[in-house]
């Protein structure tokens, strides 16, 4: 076919001239040939008809979405850790899937050496018998796990969740580059991205019968449920916390999948068994799997410093009664010395060659090996033989040798022959590349394919795409995401069409009803401080928004009145001279970090109604004005509040978790209904104070429609302290807590616990009382009691 004419800034846009491949065209894009992969054209034609306008609108839609669902990878730098917003590469990457049937074929077999390699390592040791594999890199190896030694894991696999990898070489062919068997990340962020990358190109993805990722979760979490056993175990995802850069991927995963989300506190080990504190007591967990380093698992064992781990954990590894995902000990196998023995342990352990190759490696503890590195320097990265990182991802300890000093080479070649056992020699690789959409063109970047395998009863299952980094530019070095590098989504293209696989049950599958999980402590009380932060915030901007009312009418903060409110204020760490004080900045910051703590129990709408409330305050903080501009600024939000609460009292699902929210709600308000009120019905409390205080609890109408006289100190007390219809009122709250405690689990044991014996002795002391017996210390001693409340709360479910 001849090529069409095409002037040079179309060329730019279209990638692709005829069967001609134009300079700086993706290698993604092309065979070993040169030609065109006929999946690429039809997708850029596509691209094509869309325009770079449209097209733009829609990469900037998938980008919205990220930022709305609060999508963010943590990186580290010399500022400290910081979120960063999920670095989307808005074109994916495309596979046939004749090439990935090959992938899938060779990675599955890569995974069954693995598992081989591992259980000899922990088992007999014939490999280093037989002088398949050096004894000093097992030895030396910080992943080799002495504690688990001899130790064969529950269920009898080592390996369960992996992943690998690939980068294509100039010939169009995969290899392996690295192999990910500690806590391999980058699964749910797959799922991220094809969500994100579909609301961007949905017409194009429809066509395309691109495979669908659900079927591979769904198949895991059946063989992670199956492998519990026990009717009373549970299955868990345990996770190093917030603070660890793939956080946001732990509880999109556990709340994905359904499954509960622990850090280390949250576990314990009682009579060899791993349990988990939950508000009901310790309850068994049969399956963890683990997204934190092993030897950070147990500071009793492995690593003493950790306190991310749980003690005694390897102990219950030993017994046989918990499964870990992966096994303790198998990050070994991320050893980057080990690609250099594969070959000949593939063939001695299957009886054939790797259908996937390593990246070429020699590992410079052998004569023959190390002198092959020296003679080829300048084609070699030469980097520590025990590191578990992709070489041109170690920055600082693995260098080009191609790229060295005179004086620096010397230096490292006197260390090779030294102290040669360190080190490991790779052949330097040059990154096939994928488009990017780059300032409304097309460009190309180096990139790297990770791919997912997991376990079933039936065999390895490889995840259909999902997940490719993609470098920040052409140096291939600036791939890694804490280096800038980007997150593609991973097309594999079916000819035909393609199951529409869910997580659902199909319509004639049984199913039977669960009752929610076991709440973990830890989480119980991360909800009731939401509850109570949110609470808070919302009486705070109450207070607010009736203190700028009036001063917006008298414009004299000196007023009797509103002296009293900044007096009341002020000690709470709410300054009242600025219209966005510190202290309500603070209170919703607390309440996004609760809600982040809980991110796999929280609704993404919920989240999204939260991030929007706190973008707002600190958007109205340093430009609102005191007066008329902050009344209307608290009225905004108050709606935001309002629409958060309406969210979680109408969305979620009345499970013990809710409890523990509304107590918290409840709780709060109670405290500040009452302690507000005794100060505005004291003797010396200016005019005007007992109508504001109908206004902050939101109660004005309620008391002109209740009371046929003006607002006087009975009137008021009886309609936010006692009336039992009023839902601002302390009594009504005392009512709710009364009944979602009474519902919680008895951590007791017989008869009534402990706060639900105080919360039935503060509802009856209030019920029974009279507004003239209500004097302004019986208000704050409410508050105080309400507050001790709490504190059996915590005693008997948060302890």
């Amino acid at each position: 076919m001849k090529a069409p004419s095409v002037s040079p800034s179309r060329k730019k846009h279209l990638l692709l001239d005829g069967y001609h491949p134009l300079p700086g065209v993706p290698d993604e894009m092309v065979d070993a040939a040169g030609n065109p992969r006929p999946i690429w054209r039809d997708f850029i034609a596509a691209l094509e008809d869309l325009g770079p306008e449209e097209l733009s609108k829609r990469f900037a839609r998938a980008d919205q979405y990220l930022r709305d669902a609060g999508v963010y990878y943590r990186v580290y730098d010399k500022v400290g850790a910081n979120e960063r917003e999920w670095p989307l590469s808005h074109v994916p990457l495309l596979i046939d899937e004749a090439e990935w049937a090959d992938i899938s074929t060779g990675l599955t077999q890569r995974a069954d050496l693995f598992e081989q390699i591992v259980a000899d390592i922990y088992g007999d040791n014939r490999l280093v018998a037989q002088g398949l594999l050096p004894p000093g890199l097992v030895a030396s190896s910080p992943e080799y796990l002495r504690p688990l030694a001899g130790v064969k894991p529950a269920g009898g696999h080592f390996l369960h969740f992996c992943a690998f990898e690939l980068g294509r070489g100039p010939d169009g062919g995969w290899w392996v580059l690295g192999d990910r068997m500690q806590a391999p990340s980058g699964a749910g962020f797959a799922l991220e991205n094809r969500v994100a990358t579909t609301r961007a190109l949905s017409d194009i993805y429809g066509e395309m019968h691109v495979h669908r990722l659900a079927g591979f979760f769904r198949r895991f979490r059946d063989a992670l449920v199956e492998a519990a056993g026990d009717p009373d175990g549970r299955v868990a995802i345990l996770t190093p916390g917030p603070l660890n850069e793939t956080y946001y991927e732990h509880a999109y995963i556990a709340r994905y999948l359904g499954i509960m989300l622990l850090e280390g506190e949250d576990l314990t080990v009682s009579e060899g068994r791993l349990m988990v504190r939950t508000v009901a007591g310790l309850k068994p967990v049969s399956v963890l799997w683990r997204r934190l380093d092993a030897a950070f698992a147990d500071p009793l064992e492995l690593n003493a410093a950790s306190r991310i781990g749980t003690p005694g954990l390897a102990q219950a590894v030993r017994q046989g009664s918990v499964a870990v995902v992966n096994a303790l000990g198998s990050g070994i196998l991320e050893t980057r010395a080990l690609l250099a023995f594969l070959p000949r342990i593939s063939r001695a352990l299957r009886g054939e060659d790797l259908a996937l190759p390593s990246i070429a490696t020699w590992w410079c503890g052998q004569e023959k090996e190390r002198d092959h590195v020296i003679a080829n320097l300048d084609r070699m990265m030469v980097g520590p033989a025990l590191s578990t990182r992709l070489a041109f991802e170690d920055e600082g300890r693995t260098v080009l040798g191609s790229s060295l000093e005179p004086g620096e080479r010397e230096a490292l070649v006197r260390r090779l022959y030294g102290e040669g056992e360190k080190f490991v020699g790779q052949e330097a690789v040059t990154l096939s590349t994928t488009p990017v959409h780059v300032n409304g063109w097309l460009e190309p970047r180096p990139a790297v394919l990770r791919v997912h395998l997991a376990r079933t009863p039936q065999g390895w299952i490889v995840m259909p795409g999902g997940f490719a980094r993609v470098g920040e530019t052409q140096d291939g070095a600036a791939i890694a995401m804490q280096r800038g590098g980007h997150a593609a989504d991973v097309w594999v293209v079916s000819k035909e069409a393609v199951s529409r696989d869910t997580l659902l049950p199909g319509a004639g599958d049984d199913f039977r009803r669960r009752t929610p999980g076991s709440l973990p402590s830890r989480a119980a009380e991360n909800l009731t401080w939401l509850g109570r932060y949110v609470e808070r915030a919302e009486d705070t901007v109450r207070v607010l928004r009736a203190y700028h009312v009036r001063l917006a009418e008298t414009d004299d903060p000196a007023l009797p009145l509103l002296a009293e409110v900044r007096n009341f204020m002020e000690p709470l760490g709410v300054d009242m001279d600025a219209a966005i004080p510190v202290g309500l900045l603070g209170t919703i910051d607390s309440a996004i970090y609760s809600a982040g703590q809980i991110r796999d129990r929280f609704s993404p709408d919920g989240w999204l109604a939260l991030r929007d409330l706190s973008r707002t305050l600190h958007k109205f903080a340093g430009t609102v004005e005191p007066g008329d501009d902050a009344t209307r600024a608290m009225t905004v939000l108050l709606r935001k509040i309002a629409g958060f609460s309406g969210l979680l009292n109408e969305n979620m699902y009345r499970f013990t978790g809710w409890r523990f929210l509304e107590i918290g709600r409840r709780l709060e308000r109670a405290m500040q209904i009452a302690r507000t009120l005794g100060r505005v019905t004291r003797d010396d409390a200016p005019d005007g104070a007992l109508d504001m205080m109908l206004e902050i609890g939101d109660s004005v109408m309620t008391h002109r429609r209740q009371y046929t006289v003006r607002s006087g100190r009975r009137t008021v007390v009886d309609l936010l302290a006692l009336d039992p219809l009023n839902p601002r009122s302390v009594l009504f709250q005392l009512e709710r807590l009364k009944y979602e405690i009474d519902h919680l689990p008895n951590a007791g044991g017989h008869g009534l616990s402990e706060p639900a014996k105080e919360v039935w002795r503060l509802h009856t002391g209030l019920a029974t009382r009279e507004a003239a017996d209500l004097s302004p210390e019986a208000l704050e001693q409410i508050a105080w009691d309400v507050g001790g409340l709490y504190e059996k709360i915590s005693q008997a479910y948060f302890g």
